[in-house]
């Protein structure tokens, strides 16, 4: 019968270990999930920025007449 106590004590103790490392994998995942959504944002912006940039007074490679040949 003490054995099988001890053996009910040990499981209750690596469930309790498991319990609070589960809690804190959550915790991470959540944190993880935050910084993505932040880049993701971030990224969004930088898109919208880089389309609003007007294009260049350079002629495009096809407009440009080609360089005389020596």
């Amino acid at each position: 019968m003490e054995q099988l106590l001890a053996k009910i004590d040990d499981l209750e103790t690596k469930m309790s270990f498991q319990e609070i490392t589960l809690e804190e994998l959550n915790q991470e995942v959540i944190k993880l999930n935050d910084l993505v959504a932040r880049q993701q944002h971030q990224i969004m912006l930088m898109v919208s920025r880089l389309q609003a940039i007007e294009p260049s007074n350079m002629a495009s490679q096809a407009d440009e007449t080609p360089p005389p040949h020596y």
